[in-house]
């Protein structure tokens, strides 16, 4: 039986492309990953790696749209360029598509001051990883592709901070503030299908939640939720030094198209979080 949906590749399938899948019924979705026999029936799978020719071979064909969510294999410079310059490179290459997005951090921004950023705000990140982030995102712009920055991302599986309080001792400075920024897995997966769903998609998209936070507020929220021991104060850093105190991130923008959370807050998506284990 022929399958008249249009289709979708998710290139680097893996737990925000399964939540994807889950939200499109209307695609027909081709997963590629390396192992794909933790991908659902609703997924085609697509066993490959984009460093293999053969795998570019397979995928040489016209897709309706493409998401890229690769992750790299490893922390250093050369994972990162691998997964995402690298692999969206070689994919561009075999691929025709009219629609692209390619999923990017906000540590693609360096401010360190506590200041507001959105899609206008300068780039000038500090690091390595927001410095290959950008050369990606530049090369999925430059196939008229839409670069999506996610905040920090949290849910299951992604429970590294409930385990961190849980065990205790965890340090944070309380004045002043340290911002934090994240979104939950769920509501990624929401923010990916409401663009598939958009006539027009700009350029670059930020995707957090609502309402950013002081570290010491949501670490000593977790501890009162999980009956642990609070966050212990240390002080602001040696005399002179500038203090680091994070960003605070708007997706105002993306709120504009008409996308709703789900989890508008942490205490929101954690509550849920806590409550099922």
């Amino acid at each position: 039986m022929s399958d008249d949906r249009p289709s979708l590749l998710i290139a680097g399938c893996g737990d925000l492309g399964i939540r994807l899948a889950e939200r499109v019924p209307g695609w027909q979705v081709h997963g590629l990953r390396r192992n794909v026999a933790r991908l659902p029936g609703t997924i085609m799978p697509e066993a490959g790696d984009l460093n293999r020719p053969e795998t570019l071979a397979r995928l040489d064909r016209y897709w309706d749209a493409v998401i890229y969510t690769a992750t790299p294999s490893g922390r250093g410079v050369e994972g990162y360029r691998s997964a995402y310059v690298d692999g969206l490179a070689r994919l561009l290459d075999r691929v025709e598509t009219p629609r692209l997005i390619a999923v990017s951090s906000t540590a693609v921004y360096g401010q360190d001051g506590g200041e507001w950023v959105d899609e206008d705000s300068p780039t000038e990140p500090s690091a390595f990883n927001g410095e290959i982030l950008l050369e990606y995102e530049q090369l999925a712009r430059g196939a008229g592709g839409t670069a999506l920055r996610f905040s920090g991302i949290y849910g299951p599986g992604r429970d590294f901070l409930i385990r961190k309080v849980r065990a205790g001792g965890v340090e944070c400075r309380r004045e002043p503030a340290v911002w934090t920024n994240r979104i939950h897995a769920e509501d990624c997966a929401a923010a990916l299908a409401h663009l598939l769903a958009l006539d027009q998609l700009p350029p670059v998209l930020i995707g957090s939640d609502q309402r950013p936070a002081p570290r010491w507020q949501v670490l000593s929220w977790l501890a009162e939720q999980l009956g642990a021991d609070p966050p212990v104060e240390v002080a602001d850093g040696e005399a002179g030094r500038k203090i680091s105190q994070g960003k605070r991130v708007s997706a105002a923008r993306l709120f504009a198209t008409g996308f709703a959370l789900q989890y508008p807050d942490y205490r929101a998506g954690y509550e849920e979080l806590l409550r099922c284990g």
